[in-house]
């Protein structure tokens, strides 16, 4: 079942809509979306490789405008959709803290925060509900995006056939890798940060 998902999104990576879904994965990743962009950026990247960059750049403009759209619903709506979101991830408790944390450290949590598996959506809303400077968190958003999937971009521009080679030798492991980091950066926002 495994090894179908993985043709599957393979040949999603090299069709004609799969510019389209990145970028709406992209989007959606850093407003509400659990599933992080690079799920469809490493495949896309693997198929396409001359277009390594420019798939990068498309997935951090898309993060970036969903993260916009992430402060927004933390600025304007947090009472309603912000909340319902930041619950549904078991993250709620934990808002207040975040919110006063924002005014020593903002710059720094953005950055950090954008390059490591804890879901961006959190910092998106929570940079809203804090009243963070919106051009400033524009700003970071564009760098710490822009280094992230780059640098996956760059790895996989430069070394992609040995990458892919390993992706197909160790699906399983490499899935059940992906699913731990993703959970990892799940729990750390829970239960450290």
């Amino acid at each position: 079942m495994l090894r179908r998902l993985y043709e599957k999104t393979m040949r999603l990576a090299e069709g004609p809509n799969a510019l389209l879904a990145l970028v709406l994965v992209s989007f959606a990743e850093s407003s509400f979306f659990p599933i992080p962009p690079d799920a469809l950026l490493i495949p896309m990247v693997l198929a396409q490789r001359e277009r390594a960059f420019k798939l990068a750049a498309w997935c951090t403009a898309a993060s970036v405008v969903g993260g916009i759209v992430g402060y927004a619903i933390g600025a304007l709506l947090y009472d309603t959709l912000g909340k319902w979101i930041i619950d549904f991830y078991g993250y709620g408790q934990n808002m207040d803290a975040f919110r006063a944390t924002y005014a020593e450290w903002g710059a720094w949590i953005i950055l950090i925060k954008g390059l490591t598996p804890i879901p961006f959506k959190l910092v998106t809303i929570a940079s809203g509900f804090a009243g963070y400077d919106f051009w400033l968190f524009v700003l970071l958003s564009i760098i710490t995006r822009g280094i992230r999937f780059f640098l996956v971009a760059g790895l996989l521009h430069i070394y992609g056939e040995p990458i892919r080679n390993f992706l197909e030798r160790r699906l399983e492991l490499v899935t059940a890798g992906f699913a731990a980091v993703i959970v990892s950066g799940f729990l750390i926002v829970r239960y450290v940060v």
